[in-house]
């Protein structure tokens, strides 16, 4: 019979029909297979633009698919040049200072920085599918290259070896990232909550800015481990070897980055300004070092940068063992977290100009831009959120920004390296401290706790992991409780007892709605997780405990016993065997105790699956319905009309 024929739930006759649960047709194994695969891996299903298209132009389509720039370069305008133009100049007036700082960050040669924002923005331009997102270094992956691989190789001692590992972390990373791309894997990265990223981002922040101490009290020593019991320690075991004049030089610089950032953020028109504080930083700071002689007093300078392009790494990477296993490692972690930025800042700022960026398309590129990068002498870069949130408030239009940018770092990297000489360390880890800042999100902490205190609890693991033992204990810290919380849900999804609205055949949980009214002689449950293997022995008690709840308190109140249990399916999604197993198991229980099972709106996949079982020849489909409120009807039909060895006929099974 059809979904919308009728069915009686008795012989006799009745006043309103109900409509019949239709079983879905059958379904070959293999094409629900198949459409299973195609919804988890092929959401946006990208082959739909290829169809019904010629050869050529579909040669086209792959090309423009793979190669964003295909499709909106020949659009281009000369308005568009402007805007972007204006951009990339802005976002490399703050790419070159950070650039440089987040390489000294990672124990590498401060040129990575610079040549790190050269090559990947080109092969982000063309590959990219974000308008907004500014490639470049980013502290977080800085800090985890040189934590992870400072555990192998001591960067200090032997700086070759630990920049190739560099190198060949970033290749690995490059791998990963692309990979989920072309797989389609990118659903892997969703495995990162927004309360694990809040949590992680602030510790890792936090993690950094006390590695600064390093250069703004001009310690010459410092500890390679990043949890806060070593770093403090490390200071304070040196209070003889601090400078006062890196002292003095690191605070006023810093107090001057924090005022324009301020200053930025109450007025947003001036954005340029705060944009523009890093590079002025290093510029003032030049010229008072070179002018005062700062550098032969205690104050720490970069030194020599060797002018010209980037030389060519492939041959620098590593495959050989004991660092392979270091370097996989390290750019599996660093490539997820750099990923999860990446895409998270670019669908912001998508979502702010309402157009759509493709997160498998996204990883494609990220990918590319870190293998390309690691044979061309770069480290790990993504799209970071301050440089991004500059060029998208520069008003950039297309990603020709980081074409600009990437032009303005070649001629700095041609011409004016030598002008970096002079430029105290003290102002970098001033920048960076004020860069960090902005990623302690603590009215985000704040809001978690108001909301769900169960997110709080995983933000703040990862935020104490990272401090005080490492950013991978962190992060593990994070997931970790994330898969449990998983696991917690749905091995103990909710139940609750449904109560009918006044004046209406609505039926609503009564703790939500205390004025939905019981049914007498009828308990209706509300299960509210698919049911699986892991949740169906807990259901099974839990709804006993319901009955046995509910038959109490009607021999309590001396109301009519209990004489039907209606389990309302609507949020149960799927079934396993065990899950049917429970069901025919619940059924004999409540047989035994004079009851009658009923099913209210039971999915197509449950249908399917508890006609293959036999399961609705055993419970009889006239006991499923359509909707609660037609199971209830039908119960008190049954209860007013029949008498009671009629409606109790399985009290003797």
């Amino acid at each position: 019979m059809g979904n919308g024929d009728f069915v009686y739930p008795s012989s006799g006759d009745r006043q309103c029909a109900t409509h019949r649960v239709a079983i879905p047709p059958p379904q070959p194994f293999f094409m629900s297979f198949k459409n299973s695969l195609k919804e988890t891996f092929f959401p946006d299903d990208p082959l739909r633009q290829f169809k019904n298209k010629t050869p050529s132009r579909r040669f086209i389509l792959g090309l423009q698919y793979f190669l964003p720039i295909l499709e909106w370069a020949p659009r281009y305008s000369f308005q568009f040049l402007k805007s972007d133009l204006v951009a990339g100049i802005t976002i490399a007036s703050l790419a070159i200072p950070q650039g440089i700082s987040y390489a000294k960050l990672a124990n590498l040669p401060p040129i990575l920085g610079l040549y790190s924002s050269f090559i990947p923005p080109l092969v982000y331009a063309m590959m990219g599918s974000s308008r907004d997102l500014a490639v470049g270094t980013v502290a977080v992956a800085s800090l985890l290259t040189a934590s992870m691989l400072g555990q192998e190789v001591n960067a200090a001692q032997n700086p070759t070896l630990f920049l190739h590992l560099a190198f060949t972390a970033t290749f690995f990373a490059g791998i990963l990232q692309a990979s989920l791309g072309l797989l389609r894997l990118g659903f892997i990265v969703d495995f990162l909550s927004h309360a694990t990223i809040v949590g992680f981002m602030a510790g890792a922040a936090t993690v950094v800015i006390l590695q600064q101490l390093k250069g703004i009290l001009g310690l010459d020593h410092f500890t390679h481990s990043t949890d806060i019991i070593s770093v403090l320690h490390s200071v304070f075991s040196q209070i003889h070897q601090w400078r006062w004049e890196s002292g003095v030089l690191g605070v006023g610089f810093l107090f001057f980055l924090l005022v324009t950032r301020y200053f930025s953020k109450r007025r947003p028109k001036f954005f340029w300004i705060s944009a523009m504080a890093p590079l002025t930083s290093v510029i003032l700071g030049s010229l008072l070092v070179y002018l005062t002689h700062a550098e032969k007093h205690g104050v720490q300078v970069i030194g020599n940068l060797k002018k010209g392009l980037n030389p060519l790494s492939f041959g620098d990477l590593v495959f050989t063992k004991p660092y392979i296993t270091t370097c996989l490692k390290t750019g599996i972690i660093t490539g997820i977290i750099a990923l999860a930025e990446g895409i998270a800042v670019g669908r912001s700022f998508a979502m702010f100009k309402h157009y759509h960026i493709d997160g498998n398309k996204e990883m494609v590129a990220i990918g590319t831009m870190n293998i390309v990068g690691s044979c061309f002498s770069c480290y790990l870069t993504t799209g970071p959120f301050s440089r991004s949130a500059v060029n998208f408030n520069a008003g950039c239009k297309t990603a020709m920004s980081n074409v600009i940018m990437a032009i303005a770092v070649m001629l700095t990297l041609l011409f004016l390296t030598p002008l970096f000489y002079y430029t105290p360390i003290v102002v970098l880890s001033a920048i960076i401290i004020s860069a960090m800042l902005g990623l302690i999100d603590y009215e985000a902490a704040i809001h978690l706790w108001n909301v769900d205190k169960f997110d709080f609890l995983v933000c703040i693991g990862a935020y104490i992991g990272v401090v005080f033992a490492s950013v991978e204990v962190g992060l593990v810290i994070a997931v970790a409780i994330s898969v449990v919380r998983l696991l917690l849900f749905v091995a103990r999804p909710r139940t609750s007892v449904l109560g009918n609205l006044p004046d209406s055949t609505i039926y609503r949980n009564v703790e939500q709605y205390p004025n939905a009214n019981h049914v007498h002689g009828v308990l209706i449950l509300e299960i509210d997780a698919p049911i699986y293997f892991a949740n169906s022995s807990y259901l099974r008690e839990r709804i006993l405990r319901w009955i046995d709840e509910e038959e109490d308190k009607l021999k309590a109140t001396g109301k009519t016993s209990l004489q039907y249990v209606i389990l309302d399916m609507t949020a149960v999604g799927n079934i396993d065997t065990s899950g049917i197993s429970m069901l025919e198991e619940l059924k004999k229980t409540t047989e035994r105790r004079g009851l009658k099972l009923v099913l209210a709106n039971p999915g197509a996949e449950l249908m399917k699956k508890l006609n293959k079982s036999k399961f609705l020849e055993n419970i009889g489909q006239e006991w499923i319905y359509l909707t609660v409120g037609e199971a209830v009807e039908a119960c008190n039909y049954k209860l007013h009309t029949c008498k009671p060895e009629e409606s109790q006929p399985w009290n003797n099974v």
